[in-house]
């Protein structure tokens, strides 16, 4: 898979939750009306604060993967051709787990910082 299909594969998931909760958002914010259900609203609207900043770092870790990833390969013409080969599949492989890591990071830091 190609870094530029994976990095736009991960916010995508991302994205469609916070769609998710812009499409449901009237319902539970029709709850802040009454003041025995306005704990609705207020969890709601601490989640979706939530789901915005999860965005926002996931962005910025494919800002800094992508800078990262676009650098200049190390050429080492005295290598032989597996050698290079498993040394691409090893940085491939390294870069996948460092934005899968941060999603998953990223998703349990904004639940403990948000107190969800």
């Amino acid at each position: 898979m190609d870094r530029n299909h994976l990095s736009s594969m991960v916010p995508g998931g991302l994205l469609v939750r916070s769609y998710i909760y812009t499409a449901i958002s009237p319902i539970p914010l029709s709850a802040s009306a009454g003041e025995a259900t306005q704990n609705i609203a207020y969890t709601f609207m601490k989640s979706y604060a939530g789901v915005c900043l999860e965005g926002v770092m996931i962005v910025l870790v494919c800002v800094i993967l992508s800078a990262f990833a676009s650098a200049p390969p190390v050429i080492d013409t005295d290598a032989s051709a597996v050698s290079m080969l498993w040394s691409y599949i090893g940085k491939i492989v390294f870069n996948m787990l460092i934005l899968v890591g941060t999603v998953k990071m990223s998703d349990r830091l904004v639940k403990d910082m948000m107190g969800l």
